[in-house]
């Protein structure tokens, strides 16, 4: 079974069983093996892969300190320290994109923090920009110095960014 497999389940499934569904993957990670097997992998100093679900991106960082649930991780881009779970660390190179295969817009879980998006606006004029920041509902975007929130439904992906005419803006807005 594939992801998008999984994903397509998911669509089918009804709030109560998605709900006991994370229920029992939540016991599942707390259970401390997990964090064993990747507290083994680990050293401090060394340079890992992690997958922040807020921003639904992976970044860099090296390995600051290993607590007993969580690893302490200093951020490559932003020289941040976070704690995160063991479970984020990404140790076999996985690719953490979720593309689910809607028919209409983007969904939560294909747009991340940094990516280039188009939208069209009230006057049906196409506009593109720099996601800033996932919403439960919407993104927070800014397109030619301007901020919008659009509905993940009304987004679609830009391919050719040079042509878009946007400059990638910091994360840090």
């Amino acid at each position: 079974m594939t992801l998008s497999d999984i994903m397509n389940a998911l669509q089918q499934a009804s709030g109560f069983e998605l709900y006991r569904l994370r229920e029992a993957i939540s016991r599942t990670l707390d259970d401390p093996k997990w964090n064993s097997v990747v507290r083994r992998e680990l050293r401090i100093g060394q340079s890992v892969e992690y997958y922040d679900a807020k921003d639904n991106q992976l970044y860099r960082g090296t390995v600051l300190e290993l607590r007993q649930k969580q690893v302490l991780i200093l951020r490559e881009d932003r020289a941040e320290r976070w704690l995160m779970p063991y479970t984020s660390i990404n140790l076999g190179g996985v690719d953490a994109k979720i593309r689910d295969s809607s028919s209409q817009g983007l969904s939560r879980h294909e747009v991340a923090v940094g990516d280039i998006v188009g939208f069209l606006d009230k006057q049906q004029q196409q506009r593109n920009g720099q996601v800033i920041r996932l919403n439960d509902k919407s993104v927070t975007l800014i397109s030619q110095d301007q901020r919008w929130r659009v509905s993940y439904n009304l987004l679609h992906r830009v391919f050719d960014v040079e042509s878009s005419g946007l400059e990638q803006v910091s994360s840090d807005t």
